[in-house]
């Protein structure tokens, strides 16, 4: 998954946001047991990473209705019919 954040900052107050917004992710994905890169490349040319390297825990499934409620969440396209 690629997400690209485009602002109106300025390049100095991206430098002062981005550290701070890496942080803020990454402690909510660290609670998950995957594997990813966090990057973040200002206007001001500055990069800031964070890797987190994921858990050997199989992830747990959500329960049936946790499930259908995100499936109704998603939307149709891109689904396959039969």
């Amino acid at each position: 998954m690629d997400i690209r954040f485009v602002s109106s900052l300025t390049a100095e107050d991206e430098n002062k946001l981005a550290p701070a917004l890496l942080k803020a992710i990454g402690a909510m994905l660290d609670q998950l047991p995957i594997a990813y890169t966090i990057r973040i490349e200002t206007t001001g040319s500055q990069v800031f990473q964070h890797t987190h390297a994921g858990s050997d825990e199989p992830a747990q499934q959500p329960s049936p209705e946790v499930a259908a409620r995100i499936l109704r969440t998603v939307p149709a396209m891109g689904r396959v019919s039969s």
